[in-house]
């Protein structure tokens, strides 16, 4: 009963992090957003019993993804006009 209550706050928790995402102005802010839902979206495939996707999605999602785009933005503008 637990688990599925911390199952539906996880998924909460990705919706207010893609809304927050889409509509925030600050692109740092929105890509590590991004990061979090997948972050989050990692611990969601470990919760149903796929740890091989969970490993991936951390790495590649999270990680990865996240770094690139970071470097992107210090490379041009921050903020979004």
């Amino acid at each position: 009963m637990i688990l599925e209550y911390f199952m539906l706050f996880l998924l909460f928790l990705m919706l207010a992090l893609a809304i927050f995402a889409v509509e925030t102005k600050d692109l740092l802010a929105s890509v590590v957003a991004a990061g979090f839902v997948s972050l989050v979206a990692s611990i969601v495939y470990l919760y149903l019993q796929a740890p091989d996707v969970a490993m991936t999605e951390a790495a590649i999602g999270a990680g990865l993804t996240t770094l690139i785009f970071i470097i992107a933005i210090r490379k041009t503008e921050r903020y979004e006009k």
